[in-house]
């Protein structure tokens, strides 16, 4: 019994161990910046636009520290994410942003899947939005963009950039977890009325350079209080390789003049995930409902609510101010 008892110990003590490298053990590929020229001020103009895209493009997971907070993996032969917000998200100069309700939190469930939203309410009763901010970095394209460009090594796309605040109900946004559709939901959660402030100015670059972009320091600052403070040049993706992610991702959607690119967040999100939890509700299976269900109730105190004044700058290329009613 003793020699039984000491191997069941032995045993267990090795699942442990293995458990533990399993759920704390590092990524494969840890994500690497990429090579940037950087712009200075004084090398391109100020420019005022009439913003009428006829898509707009988001990038997520292009930060390392994004990657780190939201326990998502990475693969450097991926074809990066890309979803598609809404054009009534677009706030030129920002302002007051509607707090989603939940008359909007069904209605944007119930678009996605049939019943979704009646579902959410039996399960939950009132599901709070989770709303969220991302300082971003944005760009316009300033002329028609082909499939045969993007095959040319040497195409250079002309661009303007511009500063976005990327607002997201992360409640939404976590109904797509383990569904086909896992995209179609980031854009969903990004798509509510408002919830893309941007400068009213974009910045041009006198001329086209590869892999050109300002290096410029975002931060948001939520009440006063500094949430996310990095240098774009942080990013792990080039806007030559968004937009081939783009067309790859959406065949459909050709690249127009006046489209408009949101090139992700860098971490300090009000949402964050330690990645062994992740891990081991991979492991456990949970649903996405069971999922959100330990999300609310990790505590709700850096999202934003009514009231709340949200800034996002990146230096001399602008801020944008909006305010949640």
């Amino acid at each position: 019994m003793k020699i039984m008892s000491f191997d069941l110990l032995h045993l267990a003590a090795v699942a442990l161990v293995a458990l533990s490298w399993f759920l704390l053990r590092p990524l494969a590929a840890a994500p690497q910046s990429a090579s940037f020229r950087c712009l200075k001020k004084d090398e391109g103009t100020f420019k005022k636009v009439k913003f009428n895209p006829r898509h707009i493009f988001g990038i997520g997971l292009s930060y390392a520290q994004h990657i780190a907070e939201t326990a998502h993996d990475y693969d450097s032969q991926a074809v990066p994410a890309v979803f598609v917000k809404a054009n009534a998200t677009l706030v030129p100069g920002g302002g007051d942003v509607p707090y989603p309700t939940q008359a909007d939190l069904k209605s944007a469930a119930d678009k996605m899947q049939g019943g979704l939203g009646a579902e959410l309410a039996q399960r939950y009763g009132e599901i709070p939005p989770l709303m969220d901010y991302e300082a971003e970095l944005g760009f316009i394209l300033l002329t028609d963009i082909s499939d045969e460009d993007l095959r040319d090594p040497a195409f250079v796309p002309k661009l303007g950039f511009f500063i976005a605040n990327d607002l997201s109900s992360r409640s939404m946004q976590i109904l797509g977890e383990g569904t086909p559709d896992r995209l179609g939901y980031w854009g969903m959660s990004k798509s509510f009325t408002g919830f893309l402030p941007v400068t009213k100015q974009i910045y041009v670059p006198d001329e086209e350079t590869a892999d050109a972009i300002p290096c410029v320091t975002l931060k948001t600052l939520v009440n006063g209080e500094l949430r996310q403070n990095e240098k774009t040049s942080g990013m792990i993706y080039t806007p030559r390789q968004m937009l081939a992610a783009a067309r790859s991702t959406y065949p459909n959607l050709a690249l127009k003049k006046g489209d408009l690119f949101i090139t992700g967040t860098p971490g300090g999100i009000a949402l964050s995930t330690p990645r062994w939890k992740a891990r081991l509700a991979s492991l456990l299976r949970f649903s996405r409902f069971t999922k959100l269900k330990f999300v609310l109730k990790a505590g709700q105190n850096k999202f934003l609510k009514s009231g709340d004044e949200v800034e996002v700058s990146g230096e001399w290329l602008g801020k944008v101010t909006s305010r949640v009613r």
